[in-house]
C-alpha cells in the first residue's frame, strides 16, 4: 500500500465556533501529514495563508456555505475576497433551490460566476449536496458543473441531512468521467471510510478526522 493518502485529504475545520488555536493546530498538523489542503471558513483563510506560507499545503474555503442560497454576485465577490486573502482552493455550494426547481440556467451561471472569479487563481469544487437531491438531480448538478468548468464535484458540505455515500460518488464519477475531480466529504471518519471513497471514485477527501485517518492507516501492516 504505498498510494500516499495524505494527498487526498482535505483537513477541514468549517465550525462556527472554531477558536484562533484550533485553526493553528489544523495547520500544523496539516504541515506534519503533507495534507492536500486546510479547508477554513472565509474568516480564516488569511490565518491559515500565513501559517501555511512555504509549504505545499494549500488553502481551501468555502463560499454560498452551506446553504448555497447567497446570489451569484456574493458568491463571485465572496471567492475574489478568499482569493486575496490566499485561497488556492474554492468549495462553493450550488444554487440547491433553483436546481430542485429546473432552473438548470440559473444553476449553471451561479457555478459559472464563481468559476469566472477563480480563473487562473484557484480551483473550483462545486458542493451539490446530495442528501438533499434525487439521482436525477445529482446527475444534473454533476452534468452542470462540468459545463461550467468547474474542477471538482462534491457530495455534501458536512451541515446538511446526511454525507458521502459510496453510490454517490460512483454515480458523481459516472456522469464527469476521469477528467474532473470528485470530493467525497461528510461522514468520512476513519482510513475505511477514505479507502471505499477512493474506490468508488473519488479523488479528494473532505474530512475533520484526517489525522485520525492517517494514525489509522499507519496501523496498518501494509503500509
Amino acid at each position: 500500500m504505498n498510494k500516499n493518502y495524505a494527498s487526498y485529504i482535505d483537513h477541514t475545520l468549517l465550525k462556527a465556533d472554531a477558536k484562533k488555536e484550533e485553526i493553528v493546530l489544523l495547520c500544523e498538523e496539516a504541515k506534519t501529514y503533507s495534507f492536500a489542503s486546510v479547508c477554513v471558513n472565509p474568516a480564516w483563510v488569511k490565518t491559515a495563508s500565513e501559517l501555511l506560507e512555504g509549504t505545499d499545503v494549500k488553502v481551501c474555503t468555502v463560499i454560498g456555505f452551506p446553504l448555497g442560497a447567497s446570489t451569484s454576485e456574493v458568491k463571485a465577490f465572496e471567492t475574489k475576497d478568499a482569493i486575496g486573502n490566499g485561497a488556492t482552493e474554492i468549495d462553493m455550494v450550488i444554487n440547491i433551490g433553483a436546481l430542485k426547481s429546473g432552473d438548470d440556467e440559473k444553476v449553471g451561471q451561479d457555478i459559472a460566476s464563481v468559476v469566472e472569479a477563480a480563473k487562473g487563481k484557484a480551483i473550483v469544487k462545486v458542493i451539490i449536496e446530495t442528501s438533499l437531491l434525487t439521482d436525477q438531480e445529482k446527475r444534473k448538478a454533476s452534468e452542470l458543473s462540468r459545463a461550467a468548468g468547474a474542477d471538482f464535484v462534491k457530495t455534501s458540505t458536512g451541515f446538511s441531512t446526511g454525507g458521502a455515500t459510496e453510490e454517490d460518488v460512483k454515480l458523481m464519477r459516472g456522469v464527469v468521467g476521469p477528467e474532473m475531480g470528485v470530493k467525497a466529504s461528510g461522514g468520512v471518519r476513519n482510513f475505511e471510510d477514505m479507502q471505499k471513497m477512493i474506490n468508488a471514485g473519488a479523488t479528494r477527501i473532505g474530512a475533520s478526522s484526517g489525522v485520525k485517518i492517517m494514525q489509522g492507516l499507519q496501523s496498518d501492516s501494509d503500509y
